[in-house]
């Protein structure tokens, strides 16, 4: 947990990292979330140092597709942000999500201290024991080796790039869905 100071308050934050598929969905729907303060989209568990985006489609750098996501847990507690996690994509797909497929793409948990490993993993084993899916839960729970940002077009995707088709029929109607999910934990407009 880091402590920022400004105008002489001390705020908290904390930070989550998570691969659901493709970072550009991921971040468009955390960016909404009232506590979250910054979304970085990146490359987690990479083999390669500071791995480019052509190294990790690739699927050869062991490296995740991911968004960091910095939040208040005052206001969005972590358990909060597993929620939302679970529910934007299919934790029971091995290395991919939709159209997206390699395990750049794998749904993963990068976790930043022992507290996050243990709420992760308790969160997977009670959805595997609850039967909320029909498959059992895939997601990878690994320690944060690395995180290294995408390169700036990948950042904001969505907002910069709203009438690309990609977001139109892809990000678009999970944000429509998210938005009905989660409108008690949505910024406002």
């Amino acid at each position: 947990m880091s402590e920022n100071i400004a105008n002489g308050d001390v705020a908290f934050t904390d930070t989550a990292t998570f691969g659901t598929g493709c970072f550009w969905c991921t971040e468009a729907l955390f960016e909404r979330l009232e506590g979250v303060t910054n979304v970085v989209s990146g490359y987690a568990g990479s083999k390669v140092p500071n791995p480019s985006y052509e190294e990790v489609t690739s699927g050869t750098t062991g490296a995740a597709e991911v968004c960091q996501i910095t939040f208040d847990p005052n206001v969005i507690s972590y358990q909060d942000l597993l929620k939302v996690f679970w529910e934007v994509h299919d934790p029971t797909t091995l290395n991919r999500q939709g159209n997206d497929v390699g395990p750049q793409y794998r749904s993963v948990i990068f976790f930043h201290d022992k507290e996050q490993e243990a709420l992760a993993k308790e969160f997977k084993r009670r959805l595997n024991e609850s039967g909320a899916w029909d498959k059992p839960v895939v997601t990878a729970i690994e320690p944060l080796s690395n995180f290294y940002a995408a390169e700036n077009y990948h950042q904001d995707y969505y907002i910069n790039n709203i009438r690309q088709p990609y977001c139109q029929y892809v990000i678009k109607p999970k944000m429509e869905k998210f938005e009905r999910v989660f409108k008690d934990k949505l910024k406002a407009d």
